[in-house]
């Protein structure tokens, strides 16, 4: 695949135009000189083809503290490039820019010389100034605003000959790291996070400083190990709020917790020497709760005394200070010498494996069967919890929902029990797992039925003037004109009882309509004896 870096002095637009063209945030862009200091690559569609594009750190005249690493590291990009954007600021040009244009000579054929921050038509003028320095391509764009943008592209389709090669749909939608298992690397600031990184890639992708907070940007590489193919990504030392001050390490330490969520499997480097901090424990929190994968990695074992029981002494003073973690591997290794890396990424197979494991819903349903009688759900105040039955939903992250009677007040220690037993028993040992629970809903044909019983049966006390069993009121209601021989028990008892009941209210009914009757009549006599009586008058 065709790679294209972009090169330049600090402060010239160059993370700014990278993330245009890719389509993302993904570089950190920021006023300060220096922001950028390892080499970020990412996929690019370049007019219909894929290709990988770099930004690299700023190129320095003066060389002082992580300026000549940052230096180095941008020029060694230069022999594996098939296009190079040099990127100039059209309002001046600096010794700096000098120094790199003279650098820059033995690649003159792969150089498109852009000239940055032509933001209006006033400044278009200024980009013939720059046809004196020899290059034969020459573009004015505004990385910040889009102009120019197309120009450079068609000039950049030009120099790799792409336009003979036909990339189908599936590889241009495609993501390399798709099928890959994604590793972060985290953990506070100096403890070998990219040490690890650069060992097992094999290249220099993250600069290594015995400063901390070298690593500012998520530095992304990729790797193989037993025919599986890996996508590590060394992220910035995370520290506390209170001590980042500084806005660049601010936005670098929240790319760096947002791996969390592009990773399947998170290295927590921690320092062996220094042991766990509480930082360290904030940062498993985060882990634990987006339900990633983990193994603690205690690197700088070469720096140990080398005491008997030294690590298993570590090892348990870790479990007992770190017991959100209780269930995730814990490894031993030296970035720096390469010990134990095999043993470590035979544990993140291992983990991952566990988080794409599936249990069959009747196998999870017999083992919930089998907890249940060993240990059944504790009391409450309107009786025992009941767990009916469970099912897996999801994998990365691991995922079970119970169903219950009920919700509220549920022991927690009985939900606790449950994910000791899956980690047990299912084979889900090394990984998160989230429980959630969930009412059983009643079947509305069953709900409703309740309520015709209780309806029944509050009518027929109601009438009698006392209450009745729930057995007794259906009984009335569903009762036939049948003999009382063919009855049983208090079926038979309870029939007759409705009849009279009835018998009862039909002659309180005949009587009133009697009297009703008579009533009429004997006002019906009066009203004509005094119409006659007045005719007679006349």
């Amino acid at each position: 695949m065709k790679n294209v870096v972009i090169i330049g002095r600090p402060n010239v637009g160059k993370s700014t135009l990278f993330n245009r063209l890719v389509g993302k945030r993904r570089a950190i862009t920021d006023p300060t000189p220096g922001v950028t200091r390892d080499p970020i690559t990412e996929r690019w569609i370049l007019c219909g083809h894929a290709v990988d594009l770099t930004d690299s750190g700023g190129v320095k005249l003066d060389l002082e503290g992580f300026d000549e690493l940052v230096s180095k590291k941008s020029l060694s990009l230069l022999d594996g490039a098939d296009a190079i954007i040099f990127l100039l600021d059209c309002t001046e040009v600096t010794p700096e820019d000098h120094m790199l244009m003279k650098e820059l000579r033995p690649y003159t054929d792969k150089i498109v010389l852009t000239v940055n921050k032509i933001d209006d038509v006033t400044r278009e003028d200024l980009i013939w100034n720059y046809f004196s320095y020899g290059y034969q391509r020459i573009v004015g764009i505004s990385s910040a605003h889009g102009l120019g943008i197309d120009t450079l592209e068609e000039t950049l389709l030009g120099m790799l000959d792409l336009e003979d090669e036909t990339d189908s749909a599936e590889e241009l939608n495609a993501d390399f790291e798709t099928d890959s298992l994604k590793l972060a690397v985290l953990g506070k600031p100096n403890t070998g996070k990219s040490t690890l990184t650069n060992l097992l890639t094999g290249l220099d992708l993250s600069i290594v400083s015995p400063i901390a907070g070298t690593t500012r940007d998520v530095v992304k590489g990729g790797f193989h190990y037993k025919g599986k193919e890996f996508t590590i990504l060394d992220t910035a030392g995370i520290r506390r709020k209170t001590k980042v001050e500084e806005d660049v390490e601010y936005y670098s330490v929240n790319r760096a917790i947002k791996t969390i969520d592009e990773a399947d499997v998170v290295l927590l480097v921690v320092d062996s020497v220094e042991g766990l901090a509480d930082q360290d424990k904030k940062i498993a929190n985060l882990i634990v709760r987006r339900g990633k994968g983990v193994v603690l990695v205690l690197n700088k074992i070469d720096l140990l005394k080398g005491m008997a029981n030294e690590m298993q002494a570590i090892e348990d003073r870790v479990r007992f200070q770190f017991p959100i973690l209780n269930f995730a591997p814990i490894q031993f290794i030296s970035a720096a010498n390469g010990t134990n890396i095999s043993q470590m990424l035979d544990t993140v197979l291992k983990v991952y494996n566990q988080l794409g494991k599936r249990i069959d819903t009747a196998v999870l349903n017999d083992a919930l069967k089998a907890w249940g009688e060993a240990y059944q759900p504790p009391r409450g105040t309107e009786g025992h919890y009941k767990v009916y039955y469970g099912t897996q939903v999801s994998v990365h992250p691991v995922r079970f929902l119970f169903f219950i009677n009920r919700k509220k007040d549920f022991p927690q220690v009985y939900v606790q029990y449950l994910k000791n037993c899956i980690r047990k028993d299912l084979g889900f040992s090394l990984v998160p797992i989230e429980i959630s629970l969930r009412e059983r809903e009643r079947s509305e044909s069953n709900h409703k039925l309740g309520q015709n019983a209780k309806v029944r049966s509050s009518e027929s006390s109601a009438v009698r003037g006392k209450p009745l069993p729930t057995v007794a009121a259906k009984s009335v209601s569903a009762a036939k004109p049948t003999a009382p021989a063919k009855q049983s028990g208090g079926k038979a008892k309870a029939a007759p009882k409705a009849k009279k009941v009835g018998a009862k209210a039909k002659a309180k009914a005949v009587q009133k309509a009697r009297e009703s009757y008579r009533n009429r009549t004997t006002a019906a006599k009066k009203t004509s004896g005094k119409a006659s009586k007045s005719s007679g008058k006349r």
